[in-house]
């Protein structure tokens, strides 16, 4: 992955995470399940992380 794939892809997750975060929220406020959007919003964070620690790589 090329640097700036590597940002593109970042924004798409955080533009995600911001989403399944709001449906969350909104389970929450219903008293709906959020067990699965909690596990996305976990996947994103470990992927986030994943790609963060590539761009230190490529700094060095």
């Amino acid at each position: 992955m090329t640097r700036e794939e590597i940002f593109q892809r970042i924004e798409e997750l955080k533009s995600d995470y911001v989403r399944i975060q709001a449906d969350v929220e909104k389970a929450t406020a219903v008293g709906g399940s959020i067990g699965q959007g909690e596990k996305v919003l976990q996947n994103i964070e470990e992927e986030l992380r994943k790609l963060r620690k590539m761009l230190d790589v490529s700094y060095e």
